[in-house]
């Protein structure tokens, strides 16, 4: 007895190994979702074509991931399998948060500092000048310190922002309209710096600032208030002139 239930689930495994990759369970309706730059043709067809080499028994991510890897608006991609042969792909795109430019050509940026040439710009987006465009891949260097920082920002204060620097002082520092500058310091932390700096743009007690130094965003510091009270005092206040909140939340 021991024999032959050794020999049925030997056989048993190997049916379904077999059948695991079989014509039987092959992947013919495929779907793709989640696709909606200018890519969307070249994205499905390649997830399309890798997909029917597949079986919703063995679904392989990492070659859906290799059929897109040279698009770059798409970030990541994921996969249900719907018994017997269809599938839903999942993806999910990196979208223009900035413009580059080198003074001739204009380049779509991602969140992550990577190029997206050949994307269409929705709305109003920062426009970031650097030294040199790369023709693929991502910004390098200040221009991606200063690029990844811009992508954090609110989609609601990322029209306002005029320009970014990296400085020795300061780190990254972006001037929002107005001429406001919010000192990010390193990059690191960068959604808790922008939302620190939000809550300060946008507290009704501040009439005026010139700056909003977030690189610790638990003690956020700011210049130029012109309210003297305890709770907006800023740490080591400059004596310079203020500027006023103009455009700001």
């Amino acid at each position: 007895m021991l024999i032959v239930a050794a020999i049925a689930g030997v056989g048993a495994i190997a049916y379904f190994a077999w059948f695991r990759d079989s014509s039987f369970v092959a992947v013919e309706n495929v779907k793709v979702e989640g696709a909606s730059s200018s890519d969307r043709g070249k994205i499905v067809g390649a997830l399309t074509h890798a997909a029917k080499q597949m079986t919703t028994l063995h679904v392989q991510t990492d070659r859906l991931s290799k059929a897109v890897s040279d698009l770059p608006t798409v970030a990541s991609v994921s996969a249900d399998a719907s018994f017997p042969h269809g599938l839903t792909i999942h993806v999910t795109e990196r979208e223009p948060v900035l413009v580059a430019t080198d003074g001739d050509q204009h380049v779509p940026v991602a969140a992550d500092g990577s190029v997206l040439p050949g994307i269409k710009v929705q709305g109003t987006v920062p426009e970031l000048p650097v030294d040199s465009l790369p023709g693929s891949g991502r910004l390098s260097g200040t221009a991606l310190a200063e690029a990844v920082t811009i992508g954090a920002a609110p989609p609601e204060l990322r029209p306002l922002i005029d320009q970014a620097t990296v400085t020795r002082d300061y780190g990254v520092v972006v001037t929002m309209r107005g001429g406001i500058q919010l000192r990010f310091g390193t990059s690191g932390s960068r959604d808790g710096k922008w939302t620190a700096a939000a809550a300060v743009l946008a507290d009704p007690a501040l009439t005026s600032l010139t700056y909003v130094d977030v690189r610790v965003p638990q003690r956020p510091a700011v210049g130029g208030t012109s309210d003297p009270s305890p709770a907006t005092t800023p740490v080591g206040a400059s004596s310079t002139p203020t500027t006023a909140v103009t455009g700001t939340p």
